[in-house]
């Protein structure tokens, strides 16, 4: 039975690669009826892998486990042929008046994907069927979160054959599409060793400097972030190579994730291409991009600061496991790779940045042009010994790529179709609407109470939207009120921006977590969490830009003093969250909320020569730190 399994999976695994390559090169059908046809895919292909690693559910004998797999793969045949032929008549004809068949076959959707969560990821699983409990029982809240509740049809018509909200909506097809096109380049760098290739080369190079590879990851991320404008794909890109090389180096799973996930995120900080929210800016504002890019690199600079230097903290704290790591051989195979691999990078900087090709078709490009060269070079190693010059050695790498990309996406997909059933309960219970509005209210024109209100407003739209219509919706809603007590235009829009930003990682939605924590086999709330810490820059800049408005008012010298007074107060807030100032528990905690206040008060205390002398003490702690630190490796 393993071996038909095997079989099977390799023959769904091929399907789906097919299927969307055709999908990349004409774009036939569009993205909602791709998610139609394709999530039940990656549910077959994730029953299948369950049941030949005998994974699926380890507590019942292996007959039930293929029983239930049979039963699994049937349903999805059900709803692949029912709504692949229905998909016109479901989206139009018979839109908002769906019949049985309908229901029946979208909540059989519905229901295998909320079984994944609950086999895979259970937090989520909990947190989707509160909400979904919420949204039918709404009348049983009190206050302004209250609502009439609705029925259980309209629950399961959202999550599936609305396909606007739940298992066919953006965030899957997001994973097929976008993430989808860069897991192609991974797969194939992957299967043909070129991975492997980074990660020895990486290992030989953490043997020397353990802190040279973790920062390689910011480095490198920022660059490519800053033309592809996708957080998610950069963390594709640079972080196939990265993480595994972190982990190699000694850096756990979770920990290398999550920088990967703070390097990638930050790049859309960074200009001169800020992401599409700051063309959004200038069109607001009604200024030139210049403007706003003239403005954007002091918070960019500011983010990779922190990001840089919490880094290098979580670099120290985990060096030691480098020292005496195995090293395997490097030959000119490894080499080549290394060049097809920077050849790669150097393509995707070139078709997003240069030629202004969209980042999935550029994507597709690289992986046509790499796959023929790793191919030729391939065959042409294999073809010229007797011993490799046989079926299974040549059709293996081959079978390796489909193997690497089925399983890297159909899992994505189904997380992001999971994290899509939570965005469709609170779109449908309109929490979002309410509190942009009611809590506003309650704010009055208090400055702080409305800076709260518009983080809480701005970071649940971005649990479900991209930055871009975050920021519109943020910028919409509550800068009216802003704007009426006395705050200024670049001020609130900078801080709106930032608020989109972070939408890209609020829990528990963070697409570049996922893909982070997919590529690192690491927990996804862990690499989620690990990551705030890391972004926690974020927080200094949407407090920043309001008490000290320099930053963003006017490029110049005042500019620069305020840049240089955040970045202060960054670097102090990073050691307090990760450097170890004592081994007696309690003195550590002490001294690092010591350490926190005054960087507290850099960041926001009115007077700027105050500000300015609180930096002493925070440069005697960073100094205690280095000394401590050196008198350990004499020790």
């Amino acid at each position: 039975m393993n071996s038909i399994v095997q079989v099977l999976f390799s023959l769904s695994a091929i399907y789906f690669f097919v299927h969307l390559f055709r999908y990349y090169l004409t774009g036939v059908g569009g993205p909602t009826y791709l998610a139609v046809i394709l999530v039940p895919v990656a549910f077959i292909l994730y029953t299948l892998n369950g049941l030949r690693r005998n994974e699926f559910y380890p507590c019942l004998s292996p007959a039930a486990n293929y029983l239930i797999g049979a039963i699994y793969l049937l349903l999805c045949l059900i709803s692949i042929l029912y709504i692949g032929i229905e998909f016109e008549a479901i989206g139009t004809v018979r839109a908002g008046v769906w019949n049985t068949t309908d229901m029946v076959i979208g909540a059989i959707m519905f229901i295998l994907v909320m079984e994944y969560t609950r086999k895979d990821h259970f937090p989520l699983f909990v947190l989707n069927l509160g909400l979904i409990v919420y949204a039918v029982y709404g009348w049983v809240v009190p206050g302004m979160f209250g609502h009439p509740g609705l029925d259980w049809p309209r629950i399961l018509s959202s999550m599936s054959v609305e396909m606007a909200t739940g298992v066919f909506s953006r965030l899957p097809q997001l994973a097929l599409t976008l993430i989808g096109s860069f897991l192609l380049v991974l797969s194939v760098l992957r299967a043909f060793g070129c991975v492997d290739s980074i990660v020895n080369s990486a290992a030989k190079l953490a043997n020397k400097s353990a802190h040279a590879l973790p920062q390689a990851a910011v480095v490198g991320s920022m660059g490519v972030a800053t033309v592809s404008g996708s957080g998610a794909a950069n963390a594709i890109t640079i972080g196939s190579a990265t993480i595994p090389a972190m982990i190699a180096a000694g850096i756990p799973r979770v920990h290398a994730a999550a920088i990967e996930t703070s390097a990638s995120l930050g790049g859309q900080l960074m200009p001169p291409v800020m992401g599409i929210s700051a063309f959004l800016m200038a069109e607001f504002l009604g200024k030139s991009y210049f403007e706003v890019v003239a403005r954007g690199y002091a918070p960019g600079l500011i983010y990779y600061a922190g990001v840089s230097v919490g880094v290098y903290l979580i670099s120290v704290r985990y060096q030691k496991a480098v020292v005496g790591l195995h090293l395997a051989k490097t030959g000119i195979i490894d080499k080549i790779n290394l060049l097809v691999y920077a050849g790669v990078i150097a393509g995707l900087i070139y078709l997003m940045g240069v030629s202004q090709v969209s980042p999935m078709l550029a994507a597709l490009w690289v992986f046509i042009t790499a796959a023929i060269v790793v191919s030729a070079i391939f065959l042409f190693t294999s073809l010229r010994s007797p011993s490799t010059r046989n079926l299974r050695h040549l059709t293996a790498p081959f079978l390796r790529f489909t193997d690497h990309f089925a399983t890297m996406t159909f899992d994505l997909t189904l997380l992001l179709a999971s994290l899509s059933i939570m965005t469709g309960v609170v779109v449908n219970t309109g929490v979002t609407t309410k509190v942009g509005f009611l809590l506003m209210e309650a704010a009055g024109f208090h400055l702080v109470a409305m800076i709260l209100v518009a983080f809480f407003f701005g970071a649940l739209l971005g649990t479900g939207l991209p930055p871009a219509p975050t920021y519109i919706i943020t910028a919409l809603v509550i800068g009216p009120a802003m704007l009426k007590a006395g705050v200024n235009p670049w001020v609130f829009h900078f801080f709106a921006f930032f608020v989109a930003v972070w939408g890209e990682l609020t829990p528990p939605t963070s697409v570049v977590a996922a893909v982070t924590s997919k590529i690192a086999e690491a927990d996804f709330m862990g690499t989620l969490f690990r990551g705030i810490q890391l972004c926690s820059v974020l927080f200094v800049l949407m407090g920043g830009v309001f008490s000290r408005p320099e930053l963003v008012l006017q490029p110049g010298m005042a500019q620069v003093w305020a840049m240089l007074l955040l970045m202060a107060g960054t670097v102090g807030t990073q050691f307090s969250l990760q450097a170890q100032f004592s081994e007696k528990r309690l003195l550590d905690v002490v001294a690092r909320i010591v350490l926190a206040g005054f960087s507290l008060l850099i960041i926001f205390h009115p007077n700027t020569r105050i500000a300015f002398l609180a930096i002493v003490p925070v440069g005697i702690f960073i100094g205690y730190w280095l000394l401590l630190q050196r008198r350990k490796k004499v020790l």
